[in-house]
């Protein structure tokens, strides 16, 4: 094992999916002589050339059909879309053209496609570079959607998410690149679908992603002082989402909050209380609790604190929900 920091897997899985297939490539906005806005594909260009690490013009949309092409005609590119709030530019290329391809052609034209881009908060950079719209995506049948919270998993979710058929979105938390954990000297993947049980626990099940998985963890210690043991879910993958372990869970504990950084309102974990809620009904010893963004644009600045959720505020919706 080496104890890497997040963005540095991310450039590992890249260079490595790169390595094992010439039918992959990178395409996105200074990805390529530049090594990317965050260093991401650092070193990739000089090592494989600029026809498989391609700059392109400043247009998502572009960017993003050029890619949907690609991924007929049987290569596998990966789009870095620099923040997730410009994602809006290559909705029409993601909902109508990748998403659908496989079923108007009834299964014989497949889309293999990854579309990196970086969200979340922390760099106080305000309205237009710090959303996280997981869920615009999650709501589209035909894409899968992969949003991971360490250096291992990001990059084992990542290289599985390149060799998939299906279009995927995949989520990077940008205030997780420093982040360091250790990870695997030989190669390895990790399965879409399959979330992860971060801490076991008896009393009240926190399911989260992201960021707010470490805000979560955090709090489950600060809990556990209390005599309140926090089983912590990270899904990693919110399409498809493994429902059988969150219910699992829930089952045991008997009482469920989610943590998550997008807008609360229709947000992710209102589908994950609506899951627990429609099965478990009878198991829940409280209602479900979601643990959110708040409902206004994201300020700038040191206000950002006040927009997110808090370790503080997870500790105290347990209580009330143990007590």
């Amino acid at each position: 094992m080496t104890k890497i920091n997040f963005r540095w897997a991310i450039t590992h899985a890249l260079d490595e999916e790169l390595a094992r297939d010439d039918k992959v490539f990178l395409v996105g906005q200074d990805v390529g002589e530049s090594g990317g806005v965050f260093g991401l594909t650092r070193g990739l260009y000089e090592k494989y050339g600029g026809w498989r690490v391609k700059d392109t013009p400043i247009s998502e949309e572009g960017i993003t059909g050029l890619a949907v092409g690609a991924g007929m005609i049987g290569h596998r590119p990966v789009v870095e879309i620099m923040y997730m709030d410009f994602i809006s530019l290559a909705i029409e290329q993601l909902a109508n053209q990748a998403a659908k391809t496989f079923y108007v052609s009834g299964g014989k034209i497949k889309v293999p496609m990854v579309v990196r881009t970086l969200a979340g908060g922390g760099f106080k950079a305000g309205i237009h570079h710090s959303q996280s719209l997981e869920s615009w995506f999650t709501h589209i049948p035909g894409l899968k959607v992969v949003y991971p919270s360490t250096p291992y998993d990001v990059k084992g979710l990542l290289k599985s998410s390149i060799r998939d058929d299906n279009p995927v979105v995949f989520i990077e938390h940008k205030g997780l690149f420093s982040l360091k954990g250790e990870v695997p000297d030989e190669e390895y993947t990790i399965p879409l679908g399959k979330a992860d049980i971060k801490r076991e626990g008896s009393d009240v099940t926190i399911i989260s992603y992201g960021k707010s998985v470490h805000q979560s963890l955090e709090a489950a210690e600060a809990l556990a002082e209390e005599g309140i043991c926090a089983e912590v879910i990270d899904l990693r993958t919110l399409v498809p989402l493994d429902k059988e372990t969150i219910l699992k869970s829930v089952e045991k504990t008997n009482r469920a909050m989610v943590v998550y950084e997008a807008t609360k309102e229709s947000g992710f974990g209102a589908e994950v209380s609506s899951i627990i809620s429609e099965e478990l009904i009878y198991d829940l010893d409280a209602p479900v609790r979601r643990i959110a963004g708040a409902f206004t644009p994201i300020p700038l600045g040191d206000a950002e604190d006040a927009h997110f959720p808090t370790v503080e505020e997870i500790i105290k919706v347990a209580k009330e929900m143990c007590y």
